[in-house]
Formats: C-alpha cells, sequence, structure tokens
C-alpha cells in the first residue's frame, strides 16, 4: 500500500539506475521469508516484488560481491538437530530477482544475526549473537557454503549485568582491504580485531585486539569511511555513535569522539536504543537507526578529524527502524520499520544529508535492507 505519492521524474531522470531491494524479515508473524522490492531512482517508487525465497528468520542478508548470489543469517537457536543457528546461501536469478535455495551450514553458535561476504568473495563471515562467537564459512565457485573453517569463541562480560553478563557478537565485517576482520561485540564494549586470511579462512586475533567504545555503551554495527582512516560503531544500549580512527596497516581503532544519536534533552525510556548506522557514498554524512525515538539520526562528517556534528533527526513513520540501507548512487534511503511492518523511502538531499518522505509500502516484520542493481 503506497502511502505517499512518490516524487515526479523529468525525461532526463527516467535513465537513472534500478535497484532490486531485497529485505530480510523475522518469520514470526506473517512473513515467510526473503521479499524484493524494485526501487527507481529517477523517482523514489518502491514496487512490491513478493516473497523471493522462503527461510525461516532470514534476519539479515549480504550479496557476493559477483550479484549472483545472497547469504541469509538464520536467527534461530538450533539446526540439524545442535544447538546452532544457521546460514543459507542462495542464487540470485537477475531477470526475476527470485532466488533459488542452495544449502544451508552452521553458524556454529546460536542466534546469528549478522553477515558479510568478504571482499575476495571467498568466505561468509557470521555474527552469533547468543553464544558470543564469530565464525568463517568458506564458499564454493557456486556460491555454496562449506562448514567453518574458523570459530572463535569471545568471552568476558562489561559492566552492565543484564545485557552484558557475557559476550554477545552483533556484527562483522571484512575491512576494505580484506587484511583485517572487525566484529563489534555488546556484552563486552569491544570492537575486536582479527588478522583474516581468506584463502584459509581463518581468523588470528590482532595486536592490539581490540577497540573499546565507553562502558556500557553496548556496540551493535560498524561502518568504514569509504576514503577516510575512520570507522563509526553505533552503540545500541546508550544511543550513541563512537568515531574510531583506523590505522589500516595495523588493524589499530583509537577511540575519538562519542556523540549521541537523540536530541538534545530527550527524556531516554527503556524502549530506547539504536539499531544500524551507514555511511552515505560520498562519505559526507552519516546515518543511524533510532528505536523507539522512532527515527534516523542524520550527522555531517568533518572531514578533517572524521568527528561527527548533528544534522538532524527525521521520523521514520512507523515503529521499531530496524535495519535501513541507502542506495548505491546516494539517492534514497530505506528505512525497515519491523514492528509496524512498513518500508519507508527518503529523499536524500546531497547539500545536507537530509532526509524527505518519499512514499511507503507494507513489509513484515522487515529487518534488514540489501540492494542489488539491475539497471
Amino acid at each position: 500500500m503506497i502511502l505517499a505519492a512518490p516524487l515526479v521524474a523529468s525525461a532526463k531522470e527516467r535513465y537513472k539506475p534500478v535497484f532490486i531491494a531485497y529485505i530480510g524479515t523475522y518469520t514470526t508473524k506473517q512473513s515467510k521469508g526473503i521479499y524484493a522490492f524494485r526501487l527507481e531512482t529517477a523517482t523514489g517508487k518502491l514496487t512490491p516484488l513478493g516473497l523471493v525465497a522462503e527461510s525461516t528468520s532470514p534476519s539479515f542478508l549480504a550479496i557476493h560481491p559477483n550479484g549472483r548470489y545472497l547469504y541469509a543469517a538464520n536467527e534461530v537457536n538450533e539446526f540439524g538437530g545442535q544447538k546452532s543457528g544457521a546460514v543459507s546461501a542462495f542464487q540470485i536469478d537477475r531477470n526475476t530477482s527470485k532466488l533459488t535455495f542452495l544449502n544451508s551450514v552452521a553458524s556454529r553458535g546460536t542466534g546469528p544475526c549478522h553477515v558479510s561476504v568478504d571482499q575476495t568473495g571467498k568466505n561468509v563471515l557470521v555474527a552469533n549473537y547468543e553464544s558470543g562467537s564469530v565464525a568463517v564459512l568458506p564458499l564454493e565457485v557456486g556460491g555454496r557454503l562449506h562448514p567453518a573453517s574458523a570459530l572463535v569463541q569471545h568471552t568476558g562480560s562489561s559492566v552492565n549485568k543484564d545485557r552484558q553478563e557475557a559476550p554477545h557478537a552483533h556484527c562483522i565485517l571484512p575491512s576494505p582491504d580484506n587484511h583485517f576482520v572487525l566484529a563489534a561485540d555488546l556484552g563486552l564494549d569491544e570492537v575486536l580485531v582479527y588478522r583474516f586470511d581468506p584463502l584459509r579462512g581463518s581468523l588470528m586475533a590482532n595486536d592490539p585486539p581490540f577497540g573499546k567504545t565507553p562502558p556500557g555503551a553496548g556496540p551493535r554495527h560498524l561502518a568504514f569511511h569509504p576514503m577516510l582512516p575512520y570507522v563509526y560503531v553505533i552503540n545500541e544500549m546508550q544511543c550513541t555513535i563512537s568515531t574510531f580512527a583506523y590505522d589500516a596497516n595495523r588493524g589499530s581503532l583509537r577511540l575519538k569522539d562519542t556523540i549521541s544519536t537523540l536530541p538534545d534533552g530527550y527524556k531516554v525510556t527503556p524502549d530506547d536504543s539504536t539499531a544500524e548506522i551507514r555511511v552515505h557514498p560520498s562519505g559526507r554524512f552519516v546515518y543511524g537507526s533510532n528505536r523507539g525515538h522512532n527515527s534516523i539520526a542524520v550527522f555531517a562528517v568533518d572531514r578533517a578529524e572524521g568527528t561527527l556534528k548533528p544534522v538532524e533527526r527525521v521520523s521514520t513513520q512507523g515503529k521499531t527502524p530496524r535495519g535501513f540501507n541507502i542506495d548505491p548512487t546516494g539517492s534514497f534511503l530505506i528505512a525497515a520499520n519491523q514492528d509496524s511492518d512498513s518500508l519507508v523511502v527518503f529523499q536524500i538531499d546531497r547539500k545536507t544529508g537530509g532526509l524527505t518522505p518519499a512514499g511507503s509500502v507494507e513489509a513484515f516484520s522487515p529487518v534488514d535492507v540489501q540492494f542489488l542493481s539491475v539497471k
């Protein structure tokens, strides 16, 4: 159901790129798996393409660098008779956007909540939230998953005894040069750094082994700046974003600054937390989602220092914006409102980073948004 009219395109704009937005979901209500939508960047129009693959709670997705395969974290605690979640592989039909199931393997931990593909396309990386571990799953040439070649169990705790009683790995990403892997652990208040060998599919603790967020922050997701040596970490529990200086040669992180994602004077409630973080393709802006406050926080990047300055907070026009993403052209942002079953499209002002609502469609329990170019 379209809730707002799409933006009107000029004749010149009709040839702008088109993307498929794949949506990961929780299958606890009406959702049955992974859904696809067509985004036209000339107008901001988002058209439902329907269910493209049945799968159990494929909450977070990752697309292979070659655009032929998609991987999903099945956020469950039992798989194949063992105490583990799963990761599933699918082949993408570039003509229809449908997904063909290839195989599933154990994530080697419970509650897998994040997946990524290394820069060479040889491995899938997975973070297991409940058990607090990360693993590497090698890939066959045809996109199928092999059992884990590496598993690292995080250990320790932090200051919040209710939420940080144990490790809770929440995000895992390869560095742009593929030499390191970074993993945000909410339970430890750490972003762990591993030396990564994509040929062997191995992880080894780096020296230094981690960067620390403020105590009780609860780091959730992270994003590399596309041009500058900075990493941005969104902290779930304190509703903040931490800026780290990143040394690509050593794989080291140095905390520079931490800033709130909420407005000045806002009274924080137990329902408030953050979720996703993205850097605009231009590198000029950083975006973070606020659950409870139900908004996207927009920040401008200081190119000299890498630190952030608030621009605005914009309502997502729904409840619990879990994930969101920016299309590769930097024109539109799609926010996934998990608890109000909607995807909301925002046009991005390239000068200010500001967001203007451009339309909305129904989507059941949406969690993650990933783009694939089709035109």
